[in-house]
């Protein structure tokens, strides 16, 4: 099969013409998230972190694919209603607005700001708007600033069991590439240190190879619900993150790692009876806090096809296109919605659609365009190479 063709074809021929009919607000600015099988506007309430994804993900393609004006002003609709909404007086991110950008819940993390510091540095690459590029340094700068304290005053835990999380290393090793250009090459090199050093030795169990979502400071492991969370599809997430590191870096020791570990948590994570992905495991087996947690997500899948292409483009492993063939089978028979267009976004165990929707708090414009456009291009170099798929 051709992968890339696959993968480009369904990018710019079914993905991005849903959210282009259905998801922008023209007249408020920015785009509704929330929309069902057919593409229908079910809620009209803007989540900060999916305003900032979409407006990147049409400025990446813009700068990447094609130089489309149309994907450029989209982007611009989200850039801008961004900026006259998103912040509050301390330059930190609103979790949620209105339709017309009224605040609704204040920041609480710093994962909106994360997103928006992406979107701004991705439409100021496609613009060369220097106030923008300003502004996406700030942004990042302000997010290192909370690094040790990323909730603030809405953090629940004590200090009686200080549990650090993985999400914050993990997408900082992410964005630090995504300013390449705007930061200083110190400040990049020293970000991705400081990733690698999380995200591989602290939050990635040496013995089980496992990468744990919440860990003690010094990287063991505390005997409770958060400390024996596994979230499988974030540690693959990171992984690729991590080969692209390894890319960057012409470090192969550090792609078969991660290669490594993501061979690890599927084999591990993989439900043996339905097929797919677990979203949340206790490591002892015990049951999860979290209800949903045999769930079959879509960005989980997902992910794990855009790690795993990356991994035999730098491995040409066998047992990584093996697996690959498996993700891939279960993922577009299961997510993909050709009558509609897009892709459903939660199953049950079994497999079957559990929410009919296309978009919605979570989901957006985001993990299903990007890894179109991750896959297809890892599929054309891997098919350049004529390696065997």
């Amino acid at each position: 099969m051709n992968y890339s063709t696959l993968y480009k074809n369904t990018l710019l021929n079914d993905i991005l013409p849903f959210w282009e009919e259905y998801s922008i607000d023209w007249e408020h600015g920015g785009y509704f998230t929330c929309l069902n099988t057919q593409g229908q506007v079910y809620d009209t309430d803007k989540f900060i972190w999916l305003q900032a994804r979409q407006a990147w993900t049409f400025s990446m393609l813009y700068n990447n694919v094609e130089k489309n004006p149309k994907w450029l002003d989209i982007a611009k609709n989200g850039i801008d209603f961004l900026k006259r909404f998103a912040m509050d007086s301390e330059g930190q991110f609103y979790f949620s607005v209105t339709q017309t950008g009224k605040p609704l819940v204040k920041a609480y993390n710093i994962f909106s700001d994360c997103f928006a510091a992406m979107a701004f540095s991705q439409f100021a690459i496609a613009t060369n708007d220097e106030s923008l590029k300003t502004l996406a340094k700030t942004v990042y700068y302000n997010i290192l600033n909370r690094i040790n304290n990323p909730k603030g005053i809405y953090e629940k835990q004590t200090d009686i069991r200080p549990l650090i999380g993985f999400s914050l290393p993990m997408i900082l090793s992410n964005l630090v590439l995504e300013l390449e250009g705007i930061l200083l090459d110190d400040e990049i090199e020293k970000t991705i240190d400081f990733s690698i050093n999380q995200v591989m030795n602290v939050f990635l169990d040496e013995s089980s190879g496992l990468i744990f979502e919440n860990v003690m400071p010094d990287g063991s492991h505390h005997d409770s619900f958060n400390g024996r969370l596994l979230n499988p599809g974030h540690g693959i997430e990171a992984m690729w993150f991590m080969i692209d590191i390894g890319v960057r870096r012409k470090d192969q020791v550090l792609i078969q790692k991660a290669t490594d570990t993501i061979l690890t948590i599927l084999d591990y994570s993989w439900d043996k009876k339905y097929g797919g992905i677990f979203y949340f495991m206790d490591v002892k087996g015990h049951p999860p806090q979290q209800l949903e947690w045999d769930q079959k997500l879509w960005w989980v899948h997902l992910e794990t096809l855009v790690a795993l292409a990356k991994s035999y483009e730098h491995t040409q492993s066998k047992m990584v296109l093996s697996w690959y063939n498996k993700v891939h089978d279960y993922t577009w028979q299961h997510f993909s919605d050709p009558e509609n267009g897009e892709w459903f976004g939660y199953l049950n165990r079994r497999g079957e659609v559990l929410l009919p929707l296309k978009g919605g708090k979570w989901k957006g414009c985001f993990h299903v365009p990007r890894a179109m456009y991750q896959c297809w291009k890892s599929f054309e170099n891997i098919e350049a190479k004529k390696l065997k798929i």
